[in-house]
């Protein structure tokens, strides 16, 4: 009997097998349907030779799999790095308490961080509801008529609201004022948006805003409230006076503070944007947290983003949708005013339920105390000798001192970071975790460094002055919505949560198909390390000395994705897909301005291409033109041939997904390379669909200049119901050192590149809390498990693609009839003979328990599916029995055995209530209805709402809470 070895013992509880579905004995069952002996040979007839990659990953420290636990030991190391103080640098970031209920039942539960964004509205109306309560909040903080449903941070919802101003605005100027005390890093994020918009950004002193109104041509004017120093002003003078002009003002508010203040609505913003950080998000290091932009209900079709509406479904039901613009770069392209095409749900959802958690009276009173320690700490400072700069404050202070050295060391010393100001200065700033000892512990630090005898807090207590004038005070009332008042005790929280949770499908429960956005596993132990307190409670701009292990693990993560692409360096701020796409777009330019070719401004980009590419040109001011595809779908090349020596002269970029958007790997791209290289372009891959090349071909190896990477697809971050996700931006060699820097924080990128473009997101590491997620799924899967995922996800789409050719038209393949991770069936030619569409197909596969594959993209009429490495066999072969029995389905409509229109797809989903009713109109049965395979009445998942009314929701759009019938 032979005998296991050691090492085989030790590699047992290897990670592989549990990320990759299919066992062993699966994947031979599913290569031999394909008639190929074993999975490398599938994967040599899928990709070209000429880009085979050859070489094993150079992943260095982590070749090798890891058990989770040697994984997370390791991590543990890194994050043990990092010093955990009680941050009060203010600045946009604030500590704060998440309740246990929502840490435990949201942010830690897969119902809620796996689910995709909600463009299958019926199998969405938990989030729906979410995202409906956050806009509610927004809305009635700021005073304004309508909120989106969330920004990616601060600086990129200030840049968002510049553009909507100069969009909706009357004033012809392209001049944009901007006060100084704005937070420093939303100032540089704007100076990187404005510049290639040739948008002039003009700062004032805000003590001089009035005069800065009336004196100055200008479209619009950027305000903070409170400033960043922590002053609070009263701009309603000034607000007049622009508006007198034909100019538009943007607010940027703190939330907490707009419960003790007055709403920017009240006194004039026509915009209002800020970040819901500190309504229960971890600080993590400066991100992922949900920014805000709310306006005027006249800018509502101008706004960008998502919205989520209100309409009704088939039997007349209220149910929600996203509504209006939510995808615009897919129906405006290159004529698109924002590339944005995903908002920071998952953290939306996080601080809606902060505010129904406490409701309105629980936030003033968290608002208030924060203000009455603020006032203390004031008092205390003014008797202890001590002047501040700012006459007003909610909750921080900007104190001027000649000891700042001093003091910063003794904050430090007793937990503490203060904000760093200036050699005479320093900052205070409170919130809700401050406690009376901390309090009196700041006061003690102080006096100390003064040299005097402290002060107790509660002989300061009654001569503690609110710190802003009394007219600035907030009488209106906020978040009366039954919403955010029935839910205060814990249990009916609790219940709450899961009643939405209940209401959606995600990948809990069964797999999402979705072509081109890879809903893959997100395994427990790549989540687990987000919330220890190492990555979650640090600020972004603590010491770099306490950030050692983060960055540590930023910089292996770096090195790990420049292995996987065959690029030379990566930056990861960027905090969505459209960020990266934008940056590496801004690199290109830079590049070419370096070489004094700064006319460089054409950009070729294929009929075929994400939406988001020409959105993301026409952001910098590049003039998109299109390039054909073939009747394959690929790339033209004797047209992109024409057009780049047509453009030669003014060629800056070709943009291109690989492998394609129709799921293909084109056989030219090196020559589409090599063709735009020698009229003197660079080349920028999309990497959306890099889960079909990691370990198998490189970018950065066969010609690519520069690619964007989509860790929530390929690199295990959850979608989390629509974000958070991450977008770095990798390059090759001679763009390195135009990578985005972040001045505001002084951090530049490797250190020292005074070249690098101006920040695109907030804060300089963009969402890092989520980082450690793709870093623990690299270290697991070592470089032989990344390279079997990649073949693992082909072999699955083939498979797929083979068992339902039969019954649905494979619309694109390459050699062999093979495709690469991801297929299109074409139901265009049943819509033509049925009347069914991919729609009605969409919504039916709900009744079996799947969410819909991604529907009419890139080509209308069709249903792309990405099946990912993660789903078995068995899983695979559920959702290709479903897709069957809906063809046999279309089969019977066709044959007249169902009416055309009243069959189970015209009317699907079906609901408990439709099903169960005390009336059944239709001409198929409730059973045809409802389970249309045996397996169903084991396990069946209900959608909540019949079909949604789109026409109806967009011509009848409400935005606001669940409607108050809901509660009687």
């Amino acid at each position: 009997m032979s005998r296991t070895s050691l090492n085989q013992l030790e590699q047992s509880d290897a990670f592989i097998a549990r990320h990759i579905g299919p066992s062993e004995a699966e994947q031979a069952a599913m290569l031999a349907a394909l008639g190929y002996p074993s999975r490398a040979a599938l994967i040599d007839a899928i990709v070209p030779p000429g880009i085979r990659r050859k070489d094993r990953l150079p992943l260095g420290e982590f070749s090798d799999s890891r058990s989770e636990a040697a994984a997370l030991a390791r991590l543990k190391e890194l994050a043990g790095k990092n010093k955990v103080l009680k941050s009060l640098i203010g600045q946009g970031y604030y500590n704060t308490l998440t309740p246990g209920v929502i840490l435990r039942n949201i942010f830690e539960n897969p119902a809620w961080y796996t689910a995709y964004t909600p463009y299958q509205p019926e199998i969405s109306q938990g989030r729906l509801e979410a995202i409906l309560n956050f806009q509610q909040m927004i809305a009635d903080l700021t005073g304004m008529a309508i909120a989106n449903a969330s920004m990616l941070d601060e600086g990129t919802a200030a840049a968002e609201a510049m553009t909507l101003l100069q969009r909706v605005g009357k004033s012809k100027s392209n001049v944009f004022l901007v006060a100084t005390d704005v937070l420093p890093q939303t100032i540089e994020v704007l100076r990187t948006r404005a510049a290639p918009l040739d948008i002039q950004i003009q700062t004032f002193g805000p003590e001089n805003s009035l005069q800065a109104a009336q004196e100055t041509e200008c479209f619009g004017m950027l305000l903070q409230y409170p400033g960043a120093n922590g002053d609070v002003r009263d701009y309603s003078a000034t607000v007049d006076a622009l508006h007198a002009r034909g100019a538009l003002v943007v607010a940027a508010a703190d939330l907490l503070a707009l419960c003790a203040l007055k709403a920017p609505g009240e006194w004039g913003a026509d915009v209002v944007v800020g970040n819901s950080q500190r309504f229960g998000v971890p600080l993590g290091f400066g991100g992922p947290h949900a920014g805000f932009l709310a306006t005027r209900d006249e800018f509502k079709r101008s706004m960008p983003g998502r919205l989520v509406g209100v309409t009704i479904d088939a039997q007349g039901n209220p149910a929600y949708r996203l509504a209006l613009q939510t995808r615009e770069q897919h129906i405006r392209r290159e004529k698109a005013t924002s590339n944005i095409c995903t908002a920071q749900v998952l953290l939306a959802v996080i601080a809606s339920m902060y505010a129904v958690y406490h409701g309105p009276q629980g936030l003033r009173t968290i608002a208030d105390r924060v203000q009455r320690y603020t006032a203390i700490l004031a008092l205390a400072l003014q008797q202890l000798g001590y002047q501040r700069s700012n006459a007003s404050f909610f909750d921080t202070l900007t104190i001027n001192t000649q000891h700042t050295a001093e003091l910063h060391a003794a904050a430090m010393a007793a937990g503490f970071n203060l904000r760093h100001d200036a050699q005479d200065s320093l900052g205070v700033a409170l919130d809700e975790t401050i406690t009376r000892a901390e309090l009196q512990s700041l006061i003690d630090i102080f006096a100390s460094v003064a040299g005097k005898e402290t002060l107790k807090v509660e002989a300061l207590e009654a001569d503690a002055a609110k710190g802003f004038d009394a007219a600035l005070a907030r009488n209106s009332a906020y978040l009366q919505h039954p919403t955010f008042n029935r839910y205060h005790a814990e249990h009916e929280m609790l219940r709450y949560l899961r009643s939405l949770a209940d209401k959606d499908l995600a990948l809990d429960r069964s797999m999402i198909p979705l072509g081109s956005c890879t809903m893959k596993l997100n395994a427990t132990s790549e989540m687990i390390p987000v919330t220890w307190p190492e990555f979650s409670s640090i600020h972004p701009f603590a010491p770099a000395e306490q950030t050692i292990g983060y960055r540590e693990m930023i910089v292996q993560l770096e090195d790990m994705l420049c292995a996987a692409t065959g690029y030379a360096a990566v930056s990861l701020q960027p905090n969505a897909g459209s960020q990266g796409e934008y940056a590496g777009l801004l690199i290109i330019q830079a590049y070419h301005r370096s070489r004094g070719e700064g006319h460089r401004n054409i950009c070729l980009i294929p009929s075929s291409a994400h939406g988001t590419n020409p959105a993301s040109a026409s952001m910098v001011n590049m003039q998109v033109v299109v390039v054909a595809c073939d009747e394959n779908g690929n790339v033209d090349l004797n047209d992109l041939r024409a057009k780049a020596e047509k453009h030669s002269a003014n060629l800056a970029a070709a943009m291109v997904t690989y492998p394609s958007t129709h799921g293909v790997f084109e056989e030219g791209i090196q020559e589409l390379c090599k063709i735009v290289h020698e009229h003197g372009g660079q080349v920028y891959i999309d990497g959306a669909n890099m889960n079909a090349l990691v370990g198998v071909a490189a970018p950065g190896q066969f010609g690519g200049d520069v690619s964007h990477l989509n860790l929530h697809k390929t690199f295990c971050i959850p979608h989390g119901g629509g974000g958070p996700g991450v977008g770095p931006v990798a390059v090759a060699a001679h763009l390195a050192k135009f990578l985005p820097n972040h001045l505001s924080s002084g951090y530049r990128h490797n250190g020292a590149e005074e070249s690098g473009i101006g920040a695109v997101s907030a804060a300089p590491f963009g969402s890092a809390s989520i980082l450690p997620i793709s870093w623990m799924y690299i270290a697991m899967m070592g470089a032989e498990g990344l390279t079997a995922a990649t073949e693992t996800a082909m072999l699955a789409a083939n498979y797929v693609a083979r068992r339902l050719s039969p019954h649905y038209p494979v619309l694109y393949s390459g050699h062999d009839g093979l495709v690469a991770h991801e297929c299109i069936l074409d139901l265009r030619p049943l819509q033509q003979e049925s009347g069914i569409s991919n729609e009605d197909v969409a919504k039916r596969l709900m009744d079996y328990g799947f969410h819909a594959p991604t529907m009419s993209f890139p080509v209308p009429g069709t249903l792309m599916i990405e099946p990912t490495e993660s789903e078995s066999k068995a899983e695979l072969d559920r959702f290709i029995d479903a897709m069957i029995a809906i063809r046999k389905e279309i089969d019977k409509v066709i044959s007249g055995e169902y009416d055309r229109q009243d069959n189970p797809l015209k009317h699907a989903p079906h609901t408990a209530l439709a099903v169960t009713g005390d009336e059944w109109a239709h001409k198929y049965s409730r059973s045809e209805a409802a389970y249309p395979v045996a397996s169903l009445r084991k396990q069946k998942y209900w959608p909540p709402v019949g079909r949604a009314d789109n026409v109806y929701g967009d011509r009848n759009l409400v935005c606001g809470c669940p409607p108050i019938t809901d509660y009687e």
